[in-house]
């Protein structure tokens, strides 16, 4: 029996050769299936380069802490294309299981024909399909790639958008200037439609305020008309309609407060404003994104590392995500003192020496790993080579097993934390090899 992972494969054939960043081809499905794009849910539109899907957690774990039924896109998937794709209940949503994934794939496939068009573009199509066909309270959207012209921003009339924290990320697509980036992430603002903005850079902020302003989006912007801080052991949120006192985020690091906080005002400000305080306090603590400071602590990985060792798991893979989870991995230190070593792996377009550097000084070694499923993948020898000129001890090794592995040999005053970072797609190799994949 065919398979979703088949027309998978067969999605990837109708890629155009020259891809334009645009709207069309995906607006000409839209309309060969009726426009679905047209019938879904409330829609949160989120975009931005770090923070997208643990803002969308936070927003899915509160809402359905209150009973209410959510659809969820987001992307890239870890371990299987389903992850990609949550159905609402009232009970909680569930990853799209396989015969209904098939069967939009199957709909979509026919209604496009030989036509080319992006594997995003196909699937995102799909996606709609599956939510324009089953009710719920809201569908929580997260951008691909950018922003104006990425394939979700066909939809035209979203409840709220909003933009997480804009750094440098994909520049062969979106620029090597913050405020080209954040024009593209602008670009899925809407006339009439209010915008929530997390705490910028002030140049990204500049942009992003300048936009909304030219198009009459009403604005909400972080540490202006909303706030979040930590006082007291508690997480604690501020805007016009009042304070709520919560509890620290379950997401580790501080990183985590801010996309908290940004879910909390996109939330209040799409109109869902009267939610019980224990939705938001089950938000805080039920809130879970996988490989975003996860620590592993069962599965087939845990045997091969030194005894006793905590083992953490994170895809940041830019130099604000390095930043980020450097941080994190600073206050566990001062709580809870432990030897941090790094296992790696990297593609190659990204900026190895910017995501690494925050990390010199805090980790005793980084060990390398070529990602057995890129193309793409950045050599293990050549992180290695990376990371020496930064000033760490490194080495390079065949797999994730055999780095941690290699750790055992060693001797350790105290059982070491390891974090396991620097792509997503590494992150969903580990999963895979953990026998933990999302669910």
């Amino acid at each position: 029996m065919e398979s979703s992972d088949a027309l998978l494969a067969r999605f990837l054939a109708l890629h155009p050769k020259v891809i334009d960043l645009s709207l069309g081809r995906i607006a000409r499905l839209l309309a060969s299936l009726g426009h679905p794009e047209r019938r879904l849910p409330p829609t949160f539109h989120v975009a931005g380069t770090n923070g997208k899907g643990s803002t969308i957690a936070f927003m899915r774990a509160i809402l359905e802490a209150a009973g209410l039924s959510v659809h969820v896109y987001t992307s890239p998937h870890l371990v299987r294309y389903h992850e990609r794709i949550r159905i609402g209940r009232p009970d909680g949503s569930r990853i799209v299981d396989e015969q209904r994934l098939l069967d939009a794939f199957r709909r979509c496939e026919e209604a496009n024909g030989r036509e080319p068009i992006t594997f995003f573009e196909i699937t995102t199509a799909a996606a709609f399909l599956l939510f324009a066909e089953s009710p719920a309270d809201a569908l929580l959207l997260e951008v691909g790639l950018g922003g104006e012209a990425d394939a979700t921003n066909v939809i035209t009339d979203p409840l709220v958008t909003v933009v997480t924290p804009v750094s440098l990320d994909h520049p062969e697509y979106l620029g090597d200037r913050i405020t080209t980036v954040a024009a593209a992430k602008a670009g899925i603002f809407k006339p009439g439609v209010p915008a929530v903005i997390a705490p910028q850079d002030p140049q990204a902020s500049a942009v992003l305020e300048a936009r909304a302003e030219r198009i009459g989006a009403p604005l909400v912007i972080g540490d202006q008309d909303f706030s979040i801080h930590e006082e007291g052991g508690r997480l604690v949120y501020q805007d016009e309609r009042g304070l709520l006192d919560l509890p620290l985020p379950r997401l580790a690091g501080r990183h985590q407060h801010i996309n908290a906080g940004t879910a909390i005002a996109a939330l209040r400000t799409g109109g869902f404003d009267r939610l019980p305080v224990a939705a938001y306090e089950a938000g805080m603590k039920n809130a879970d994104w996988p490989a975003r400071m996860q620590r592993l602590t069962r599965g087939d990985l845990i045997g091969h590392a030194p005894e006793g060792a905590e083992i953490w798991l994170d895809g940041g893979h830019n130099p604000e995500g390095g930043r980020a989870i450097a941080s994190a991995m600073a206050d566990m230190e001062e709580s809870r003192p432990a030897p941090l070593v790094l296992i790696v792996g990297m593609l190659g377009t990204k900026d190895a020496v910017g995501f690494l550097s925050p990390f010199a000084g805090l980790a005793r070694e980084l060990l390398a790993v070529s990602m057995t499923t890129q193309l793409a993948a950045r050599p293990a020898e050549e992180i290695a080579e990376i990371a020496q000129d930064l000033g760490f001890v490194t080495s390079a090794h065949a797999s994730v097993e055999a780095a941690l592995a290699s750790l055992k040999h060693q001797d350790w005053d105290h059982p070491p934390r390891i974090l396991i970072t620097g792509s997503l797609y590494f992150a969903g190799e580990v999963l895979a090899a953990n026998g933990t994949p999302p669910t």
